[in-house]
């Protein structure tokens, strides 16, 4: 895995420099250019598959699934939490460039398991105009999987919701755990 260890930084881990960040990243991308050339690839993904997956830095999808330019759509967002706007994105996935599989994936540690909906309040209080969005905090990853598992199976937009799998990203030691669709009730019954 390659890590931009070697960016300087200033005091709190602030990107130093003359024209920060986003300068830096224009300047890869003059350089990647100047290497490219048109892969000739259609829209549609090659393994028809769309995955969904939080937007924390530490996963790295491609490498981690063993994917390479073109297999698959990612989604992403702060938790992978299937919100309506990713059910808008599976949809223009299946139905016009046809994925037919969807691949779900939260992981261990992630800053949504330590936000409550407090946060919009608070947002609001700061900016006087409350979020029309919801945090979608959660305290269980592997029921949060499971919540987004059935968001995706039962959305009428979708016509292919028979494939669809969830898995937790171990961020330690970049291994998946596949969580079933359906909790075991009886287990934690029987703990109770």
């Amino acid at each position: 895995m390659t890590t931009s260890a070697a960016v300087p930084t200033g005091p709190e881990g602030a990107i130093t420099g003359d024209g920060g960040v986003t300068d830096r990243l224009v300047d890869a991308n003059e350089q990647y250019a100047a290497g490219f050339s048109d892969p000739g690839m259609d829209a549609r993904p090659v393994l028809r598959v769309a995955v969904v997956a939080c937007m924390d830095a530490r996963l790295d999808l491609h490498a981690a699934l063993g994917l390479e330019l073109g297999d698959c759509h990612t989604i992403r967002n702060a938790g992978g939490v299937v919100t309506d706007d990713v059910i808008r994105s599976l949809t223009i996935s299946q139905r016009a460039l046809g994925t037919q599989s969807v691949v779900l994936i939260h992981h261990t540690n992630c800053g949504l398991e330590s936000l409550t909906e407090e946060f919009r309040h608070e947002l609001e209080m700061e900016v006087g105009q409350r979020p029309a969005w919801a945090v979608e905090a959660f305290r269980d990853v592997d029921q949060d999987v499971r919540q987004s598992m059935q968001r995706v199976r039962t959305s009428p937009f979708l016509p292919h919701t028979d494939d669809v799998r969830g898995f937790v990203f171990d961020v330690r030691s970049g291994l998946l755990r596949e969580i079933d669709p359906v909790q075991d009730r009886s287990a934690g019954s029987a703990s109770a």
